[in-house]
This record gives structure tokens, sequence and C-alpha cells, in this order.
């Protein structure tokens, strides 16, 4: 096994999803989606982490409740490649620190998110009332994990100056147009928050906001101004998994990605494709 083998490097995909149709009472997907519209676990996925010398992932939530999270943490004591779990909690409940404190009980849960995107208040994030649950997410060594539009960002921006040490990652780019010319304020807003040391990103969810036909030409100078604004030590690679599916397979991405990170190093590629997220997530070195 050489040096820079892939599972030597300890490659993780910091961003994947399960899920079970019949706990998701008309959630979304619907039924159109066809791809990404039925049962998704991990005997699924399982296959195609070996086939890419993957060894381990962040299993992230999909549904505003409780009862996903503690679905997610089941699947993380039986199955060891789910190497951390991020869940949900009412970030807002007076009983908040609480709550975070039974989930945090659980050795795989390492960080929360709320579904910001689907929120009909853009600024929900930027309110003084989360103290107390930024408090026990600290005491209890929690990351958060932002799901956003780059209509957030101001407001996550404001969020991230309010709780300087609170670890935060920023999902999918924060799921920009990916239009031929990249739009200035997503630009501007994403440099800001790189500014911040305690806040990174996800490189994932690309192809899906691109759309069928993408290409890693179309990719690229979005992943070029994350990799320049945070650095390759503070991104970390995800696979979106199976919401990829709308786009590619996982072989497409994986192929992807490769391309739109041969320009760094050896050492930084390590640390995108696996080492940030273990780090970031606290994850043992022998589960990756």
């Amino acid at each position: 096994m050489s040096a820079r083998d892939p599972v030597r490097a300890g490659r993780v995909d910091a961003h994947q999803h399960f899920w079970q149709l019949a706990a998701r009472a008309g959630a979304w997907p619907p039924p159109e989606l066809s791809a990404i519209h039925r049962d998704f676990g991990p005997d699924d996925l399982a296959p195609l982490l070996a086939r890419h010398g993957i060894g381990a992932t962040v299993l992230v939530q999909s549904l505003p409740g409780e009862a996903d999270t503690r679905f997610m943490l089941e699947l993380a004591q039986r199955h060891s490649f789910i190497a951390a779990v991020v869940g949900w909690v009412d970030l807002k409940a007076p009983d908040a620190p609480r709550r975070i404190a039974t989930m945090a009980a659980h050795p795989r849960l390492r960080g929360l998110r709320p579904m910001l995107q689907d929120l009909d208040d853009d600024g929900w994030i930027d309110d003084p009332a989360l103290a107390p649950a930024v408090e026990a997410m600290l005491r209890h060594g929690l990351c958060f994990d932002a799901l956003v539009l780059p209509r957030h960002l101001p407001a996550l921006l404001a969020f991230a100056r309010r709780h300087p040490e609170l670890p935060i990652v920023i999902d999918h780019l924060a799921k920009p147009a990916m239009g031929a010319v990249a739009d200035a304020r997503w630009l501007r807003d994403m440099a800001l928050l790189a500014a911040l040391p305690r806040v990174e990103c996800k490189l994932s969810g690309m192809v899906t906001e691109a759309g069928l036909g993408w290409t890693v030409a179309q990719l690229a100078p979005y992943a070029r101004h994350v990799l320049e604004v945070f650095g390759p030590e503070r991104v970390m690679w995800g696979s979106d998994w199976p919401v990829l599916r709308l786009a590619a397979d996982y072989a497409d991405w994986v192929e992807a990605s490769e391309a739109l990170l041969a320009h760094l190093s050896p050492a930084q590629r390590d640390a995108v494709f696996g080492l940030n997220a273990t780090r970031f997530y606290g994850i043992a070195r022998g589960a990756a």
C-alpha cells in the first residue's frame, strides 16, 4: 500500500444521508424524483465506499425531528463506517440545552444542523436567543452544520461572529447557482465567512446544483474560490449521497472531485478528502 493510498490517507465522506420513506410522512423527496424516492441504508452505500477506498462517513440529518436523529444514531451503533452523526434539535426550544445533552450522550453524535434553507425567516440564525443552545453545543463538543442558501450568508456571518468559538461548516458551498459567472455577493460573503478561523466549508452538493449535463469546467470556478478563501486545510469533501443520484453516480463525483483537486499537493488532497473531516468532527483515526 503506497503512502498516498486513499485508505492510508484516511478518506472520509463528510456528508451523506440515509432515510426510510415510511418515516417521512410525505416530506421531501417527492415521488417525481424517482432516483431518490426510495429507502436508502448502509447496505446501499457500503459497496460504493469500498470501491472508492473510503473508510468512514459523516451521516447527516435530513428531517427536522429528533426521531430522525435517533434513527441515525441507531444505524451508527450497528455500522462502524458511520464515524459521526450530525443530528437535529430545536435550537430555540426552551429546553434545548437539556435535549442537546441527551443527544450528546451518544458517542457518535458530533454535530447539529437546523434546516435553515427551509425556514421562512432568512434571518432565523441571527438571533441572540440561540445562545443557550450554542453554549450547550460547546459544552458537549458539538459542531454546527450550516444548511444555507446564498441569501442566508449575511445572517450566518452575524451568527458566526457572535459565537466565535463554535466550529461551523457550510454545507454544499451554500448552494450557489453554478452559472457561468459566479455571483459577486456569494464570492464576497463566502470570503467574509472564511476570514473567521472556526468556519469551514464542504465541497459537496455541487453537481445537483449544476444539474444534469454538468461539467468539471462548470464546477471549477466555485471549487477554486472556496479553496482559495478557506484554504485546503478548511475544506472537506462529501458526496451528498443519495441526493447526488439526481445528477451523477458516486464514481462520477469521485472522478470529478479528483480533477477539481488535482492542482493541490498530495498532502492538501489528503486533507480535503478526509483528514479535515477527521479533525473537525473528532473522528477516531482508526475509523477512517
